[in-house]
């Protein structure tokens, strides 16, 4: 054996540990199928301006172990995530707050907006939501549900609202305040020289592996380490002899533009049926329109970014977490419990719909267990 550990992928689970190993004095071997680190928060630079290419990714948490922990690693801005509605050209404030409900029904105190969602949810005799649509109804009422919410979410999941779980939307922000940060977080930014960079900085002293499949060369590389740490998809790790579990993936237009601005926002949700993509990110806005020196960019980048049902080679982004698929994560991790070798984290490797915070958190909580 070369290595204590085999980490496969190079995201954040995989970084973070890989970084906790070397520092505790094991030997790790890293490698990832792509040609370049950082996973689903990988980010180039086009035209200067810091592109997530897989995606917005905006750091947010209320953990102060993970924040304090990431933040050795890069410098964060004070990027506040504060989406736009846009329905049939029709602009409504995100997260669903007091200019949401204002705009929507013309109420203007809480006690109003608060009665008026009431008076939908009775109206539609929903008591215990069964499915997302009635979910969202109790949440928020009919009318901002079939404008801004359903359009929206079955671009998304591809599937009608009453087919999808409830708690699916029971992370959405709802407030009787002014308050337009979507994240209900004490801290939250952005790294300033971009996630590639910061994973880099996890990754520093440790050999990397790119472009190195390890489902293609499971047999050799297992043949290097004491313990691998498995971050892919765990039904690829068992060549899915249970059968696939479904995720849906995202595919992304991006264009550069010789204009100055093209939304004046980072991210605008588009929520009508009839527009094919789930949303328009503009990069620059992630880091205030300027580059490192505080010159503003004379363009833009932009992505829209289309949902679609996953296949084979396609990436997988979030898990469809409904009793079907759930079942059989279960005989997968049934499976996964047996082996004596093999460690499985992160979003694939666990089948979980993970925030940022959440994977580092799970990271450290494991690095504690696993390693004297």
């Amino acid at each position: 054996m070369q290595f204590d550990y085999l980490v496969v992928g190079s995201g954040l689970y995989g970084s973070v540990f890989a970084h906790e190993a070397k520092a505790r004095g094991k030997s790790v071997l890293v490698v990832d199928k792509r040609p370049n680190v950082a996973g689903n928060i990988y980010t180039e630079e086009v035209e200067g301006i810091p592109v997530h290419k897989y995606g917005a990714h905006i750091f947010h948490t209320n953990n102060g172990r993970v924040w304090n922990y990431i933040t050795r690693f890069a410098r964060f801005n004070r990027f506040t995530n504060s989406p736009v509605a846009n329905y049939r050209g029709e602009l409504y404030s995100l997260p669903f707050n007091m200019y949401t409900f204002n705009k929507m029904w013309g109420v203007v105190t809480p006690q109003e907006a608060a009665a008026r969602i009431e008076q939908q949810k009775r109206e539609a005799g929903i008591t215990e939501p069964g499915n997302l649509e009635e979910q969202a109804i109790s949440l928020v009422g009919r009318d901002i549900f079939e404008k801004l919410v359903k359009g929206y979410t079955e671009k998304q999941w591809g599937r009608d609202c009453r087919e999808l779980p409830p708690f699916i939307i029971r992370r959405l922000p709802v407030r009787f305040t002014y308050d337009n940060n979507y994240f209900d977080a004490a801290y939250q930014g952005i790294p300033v020289e971009g996630y590639t960079r910061l994973v880099e900085n996890l990754l520093e002293g440790i050999e990397v592996r790119l472009n190195t499949d390890y489902l293609q060369c499971r047999e050799e590389l297992d043949a290097l380490a004491d313990k691998v740490i498995y971050t892919g998809p765990i039904d690829g790790f068992y060549g899915y002899r249970l059968g696939a579990l479904e995720y849906r993936s995202v595919r992304f237009e991006t264009e550069v533009l010789d204009i100055p601005n093209f939304q004046g926002n980072a991210a605008v949700n588009y929520t009508d049926r009839e527009i094919p993509w789930t949303r328009i990110i503009e990069h620059k806005w992630f880091v205030f329109g300027r580059d490192k020196e505080g010159k503003e960019f004379p363009g833009t980048v932009i992505s829209r970014e289309y949902s679609s049902e996953w296949k084979p080679g396609d990436e997988p982004y979030y898990p469809v977490n409904d009793e079907k698929n759930s079942a059989l994560y279960e005989e997968y991790r049934k499976l996964a419990d047996g082996e004596e070798k093999v460690f499985f984290g992160g979003r694939l490797g666990e089948y979980k719909y993970y925030d940022m915070d959440a994977v580092i958190a799970a990271a450290l909580e494991f690095c504690d267990r696993e390693l004297p």
